[in-house]
């Protein structure tokens, strides 16, 4: 695997963890709601993601990760259109999808 590839499958990894660390054991969507700190914290996770994962496609677009267009696409939202994030939306992926990511962010690097 070339080094570049593990840099940003390492960078994921990363990010996903704070992701995790941020929002500690006790995951409850009313708390991420009414912190703004949080909030920013775990969008700009999601950008960091989203690059890396835009670097990763470009040197190797056989990877197999799952929903890869939709995670560059998060990010893109996130920069982008920053004043029409819907938290909803981030707490689901987080919930729903971020796991599954997890997974397999951990096996590539195996």
């Amino acid at each position: 695997m070339e080094l570049d590839v593990k840099k940003f499958l390492f960078d994921i990894s990363e990010s996903i963890e704070s992701i995790e660390n941020y929002l500690g054991t006790n995951r409850d969507f009313s708390i991420f709601i009414s912190n703004k700190m949080l909030r920013r914290a775990i969008e700009r996770e999601f950008e960091i993601i989203g690059e890396a994962m835009n670097r990763l496609d470009k040197i190797d677009s056989n990877l197999n990760i799952t929903s890869k267009r939709q995670i560059i696409d998060m990010r893109n939202r996130v920069i982008h259109s920053y004043d029409k994030i819907d938290n909803e939306i981030v707490w689901g992926i987080i919930v729903r999808h971020l796991p599954t990511l997890k997974a397999e962010i951990q096996d590539l690097l195996k």
